[in-house]
């Protein structure tokens, strides 16, 4: 029985959850859809080449939110996961989660999106154990502001060993499922790495040491 880890975005889903997610503020009026949308994308850019500052993208994804609770979020996140993330599963990804369901291993999901998105895609694919950035909340509002680590790069892997020392695990065997090249801190430190639809950075690392290689399209 070992740790299987998955990455969300690009790698369970034909997407991304936080950038489905602005498009979903767009049309629930939460935003400017179009400036807002545009700075999406110009920042999901800066991801794909490994030079985002994810503080900065929590900072602009997160203004939407200021002032509400999560209640009032987790009430429209729920549909949006039902009809936006559902239909973009890759069926791949289902079948290996099953897999490793069979085979007794633990399911972790760990994303650099917000936790109250990957929670809510983690509940809908049954998985209950969930690494994602924690939100900051004033009086039952959401701030706008981030807590604890964030969980990207660098960063995934300290969430990581502190999860494995809470949850008395060990990443003896484990796998760890990604497209990006923001997550080679971490692919590197499990004995299965798994290069999943893997941006051109990764596909050549992966090449290079021989890991295997998915595609999950």
């Amino acid at each position: 029985m070992a740790l299987a880890i998955f990455d969300l975005d690009e790698t369970l889903i034909d997407g991304d959850c936080s950038s489905l997610w602005s498009a979903e503020m767009a049309k629930l009026g939460w935003v400017d859809g179009d400036a807002f949308l545009r700075r999406d994308s110009e920042l999901m850019a800066l991801y794909a080449e490994g030079k985002l500052a994810m503080e900065d993208y929590m900072t602009f994804s997160l203004s939407p939110l200021v002032g509400r609770t999560a209640e009032e979020v987790a009430f429209v996140v729920e549909p949006y996961v039902e009809d936006v993330i559902e239909p973009v599963l890759f069926s791949d990804a289902t079948r290996c989660l099953a897999t490793h369901r069979a085979a007794g291993d633990r399911i972790l999901i760990i994303s650099a999106s917000a936790h109250f998105l990957v929670s809510a895609i983690a509940a809908r694919l049954k998985v209950e154990d969930v690494l994602a950035i924690d939100l900051h909340e004033e009086h039952g509002h959401y701030s706008g502001r981030t807590r604890g680590v964030l969980t990207y790069r660098e960063g995934k892997v300290a969430r990581l060993h502190s999860w494995l020392e809470e949850h008395g695990e060990s990443l003896e065997g484990a796998y760890f499922y990604s497209d990006s090249r923001n997550d080679l801190p971490l692919l590197q430190r499990v004995d299965n790495p798994r290069a999943v639809n893997p941006d051109p950075v990764l596909r050549e690392h992966a090449e290079r040491e021989g890991w295997p290689i998915l595609s999950w399209r």
